[in-house]
């Protein structure tokens, strides 16, 4: 194959927002297409009108262009359409179904079908009690004319069937190998509401063959649609596209991802403060590893060492610690002022006083390096910002004399009140403080985490040099006032 004749497609229904499987598919299909040239197509599937919303269509193109995979064609955020293979969604192509539906009509590969829900459901039930998989019996396979025509004035309903011929079908998936279907576990399948209205599996092959689609990557729920999808493609003529099913995205306790256990949607972890880049990276690693201790990759770097053979056929997990871990790594790696960026919409929402950006700044930096996500930040700083509280209990270290704490809170305020001001600054409190501690014989804990405690009220925080620098003078000389110790 050229490298011009790789089409590869990803096309999420608008139900509802980006979901990370879609977003795993999306990122597998661009890695896959840029490593030979293809080209990466975006289609909308928004057929399930009670379900399908404009807002959702917009919410994933967004969600796309935000964690940066960038497709060849498709709809666009702004309304249009880019690529020469248009429209994009099912709902504007119903002039293309049409010609192929009444195709299968024409040549008898399709039929009406006119059985009511109910007569369904009780066959159905049927077979169940029987002990045999469900499957449509085909009763409306062979109509006449004259039933046809008494079935519709009656006014039923019908869909439109297809023949499902006994057949073997096999074909290669890229991850999974070879796999077989039998035919006759089907039956007949639905395969449009009318001549203009294909459902899923008919429409899915039509737009895959008139965009020119030649590999088929999705996850591996779809594996169940693919021998249903082989049969319509034959059926109507098509070449059949090479497919790789990729694995389900699991829970942490190993169960299909849900969002009653996890959140599943892009937008969800944007919310919290991941950044882009290492939702990316952690879902690259969602069922592919690089064989490498490796584990932080740019967009550019996956292109070069992404694999779709190297894909596992087990489904992965889910593991919240390790996107912690990654996105505590993109984080660390911004610079200063790109952190301050990304953090204020955080603090301002959290109702804390922003209005000093340099002030803001040294205090967010004393984080960085501990951050896992954004949204964490206001709870790690607001001690910074606001009055603080807490149990006087906490100032005592381990099991030291509470008189001993009272005593040295008293040596750290002479200490702090002799500093000048200009003097102020990490390093200088920071000898000083040890040098003090060290001409007066006194344990660093008694001491400094007394300190720790006055400053921030917390047990953990960066090291009182550190936030006794960010606070100043002022500041610190209130809090260790406000002690119950002094």
């Amino acid at each position: 194959m050229n490298k011009n004749e790789v089409r590869v497609r990803i096309a999420p229904s608008p139900t509802g927002p980006l979901h990370l499987g879609t977003a795993r598919s999306a990122l597998y299909n661009y890695l896959f297409a840029k490593q030979i040239d293809g080209t990466f197509v975006l289609r909308i599937e928004d057929t399930d009108l009670e379900r399908s919303e404009e807002k959702y269509t917009k919410q994933i193109i967004e969600g796309l262009e935000w964690l940066g995979i960038e497709y060849d064609e498709g709809p666009t955020s702004d309304g249009k359409e880019k690529g020469d293979y248009g429209p994009y969604f099912q709902t504007k192509r119903t002039k293309v179904y049409e010609k192929y539906i009444q195709k299968l009509l024409d040549e008898d590969e399709a039929y009406y079908c006119f059985c009511s829900k109910d007569e369904l459901d009780a066959e159905r039930k049927a077979m169940e009690e029987k002990g045999k998989a469900p499957k449509y019996s085909g009763k409306c396979a062979h109509l006449s004319g004259e039933e046809k025509e008494a079935y519709k004035k009656e006014g039923r309903n019908s869909i439109i069937r297809y023949r499902v011929p006994d057949k073997t079908i096999t074909f290669k998936d890229t991850i999974r190998g070879e796999v077989t279907f039998e035919t006759k576990l089907l039956g007949d399948i639905s395969i449009a509401r009318d001549v203009k209205t294909p459902l899923y599996n008919l429409a899915v092959v039509i737009d895959d063959y008139t965009m020119e689609i030649s590999h088929v990557i999705r996850g591996e729920d779809h594996l169940s649609n693919t021998p249903k999808q082989i049969l319509l493609t034959e059926a109507l003529g098509f070449p059949v596209p090479q497919f790789a099913h990729l694995p389900l995205i699991l829970n942490e306790d190993k169960t299909k991802l849900s969002k009653r256990k996890t959140k599943v949607t892009v937008d969800d972890y944007k919310e919290e403060g991941y950044l882009p880049g290492a939702i990316l990276n952690f879902i690259l690693l969602l069922g592919w590893n690089p064989k490498t201790e490796e584990e932080i990759f740019t967009l550019e770097q996956m292109t070069k060492i992404f694999n779709i053979g190297g894909v596992h056929k087990g489904g992965a997990v889910f593991a919240t610690d390790k996107l912690d871990w990654i996105n505590a790594q993109y984080l660390r790696k911004l610079s200063a002022d790109e952190f301050l960026e990304l953090a204020m919409p955080y603090l301002e929402k959290a109702g804390l006083d922003v209005s000093n950006k340099e002030y803001v700044k040294k205090a967010i930096l004393l984080e960085q390096e501990r951050i896992k996500k954004l949204s964490d930040l206001p709870e790690m700083v607001k001690f910074f910002f606001q009055d603080i509280s807490y149990d006087p209990k906490l100032l005592v270290w381990k099991k030291s004399d509470p008189e001993v704490i009272k005593a040295n809170l008293k040596i750290a305020l002479e200490f702090f009140e002799s500093l000048d001001e200009k003097d102020w600054t990490e390093s200088t409190i920071e000898k000083g403080l040890m040098k003090l501690i060290e001409e007066k014989g006194l344990k660093n804990g008694e001491i400094l985490w007394p300190i720790r405690v006055a400053l921030t009220g917390k047990e953990k925080s960066p090291s009182p040099f550190e936030v006794a620098g960010v606070l100043g003078k002022e500041r610190v000389m209130e809090r260790i006032n406000d002690t119950n110790f002094n």
